[in-house]
């Protein structure tokens, strides 16, 4: 026999279930998406096929699009139900396919980046297989398609794959230029209204963030907009809707900014050395 706040608990779950994985296919509909699009898009890389022909890469385009519909079709009828939002998802899809030129530049370009900005990579192709911060970059660049889109859900369950395979979290609605090189990534936040421009470098642990704001406020600019050419170092926070760091400029590692910077500027936090005398160090005692 259950007891009363068992009864109650069990009913709580019966009730909130909403969106039931089988209505909207839970998380694993975005990482097999992912999957199968990158295996398309990066044969060999991704896959262990390759291609022959480009008639064989135009079919498993069709392909590709005509199984998505109806396995997204649940998000759309889902925008319908909850906010009267007729989502029409066979165009979403064309359109899709065919801005997939440019979103496959940009990626590369992305690759090109990372590449000529780490010293330790030794190849393009490497980039490709094993850098995190082009992997995240890449699901970006196809979350915010659907994101634009709004089909709701998906695009976040998207950045939620890459969030969750690099430690780099970047909400779909953020506008990211061409030549984005995240180095190391881990840690890099990155907020709905961030705009950033061309051949931008972010380290790891970077935040581009918002200011506490009511959720009355959240359609607006809350983010930050990094111009191009920007070098924003390990764990530098930039916070705010009207905070523009200008092009050309230097973050350096650990800042804290709330507020606009010229461009071709250096910030930095000033480091102090000072020389202990000999009575300090015999009074040291540190136990980790």
């Amino acid at each position: 026999m259950l007891s009363n706040g068992q009864d109650e608990f069990y009913t709580s779950i019966l009730n909130r279930q909403s969106i039931p994985e089988s209505v909207v296919g839970g998380k694993q509909v975005a990482s097999r998406f992912l999957e199968e699009l990158f295996s398309i898009l990066f044969s060999g890389y991704h896959s262990e096929r390759n291609f022959s022909s480009k008639d064989q890469i135009m079919d498993q385009l069709e392909l590709f699009r005509i199984r998505w519909k109806n396995l997204l079709e649940p998000y759309a009828s889902y925008a319908d139900r909850e906010f009267g939002r007729v989502v029409a998802l066979d165009d979403i899809l064309h359109n899709f396919v065919a801005k997939l030129p440019g979103l496959y530049q940009w990626m590369w370009e992305d690759a090109e980046a990372a590449f000529l900005g780490d010293p330790a990579a030794e190849s393009i192709h490497e980039v490709i297989l094993a850098y995190s911060g082009f992997y995240a970059g890449a699901v970006h660049r196809v979350a915010n398609y659907f994101f634009k889109s709004s089909l709701p859900i998906f695009p976040k369950l998207l950045s939620g794959v890459a969030h969750e395979a690099t430690g780099i979290d970047i909400h779909p609605g953020a506008e990211i230029g061409r030549a984005f090189f995240m180095d190391h990534g881990t840690g890099i936040v990155i907020g709905e209204t961030t705009q950033i421009a061309d051949n931008v470098k972010i380290y790891q642990g970077v935040t581009l963030g918002a200011l506490s704001v009511n959720k009355s406020l959240a359609k607006q600019k809350r983010h930050p907009t990094i111009e191009e050419g920007v070098v924003i170092y390990a764990g530098a926070t930039i916070l705010g809707g009207e905070t523009v760091i200008g092009k050309q400029s230097i973050i350096g590692g650990n800042a804290w900014i709330t507020q606009s910077i010229p461009p071709y500027s250096v910030v930095y936090q000033k480091s102090e050395v000072r020389v202990r005398s000999s009575n300090e160090i015999q009074g040291l005692d540190f136990t980790i």
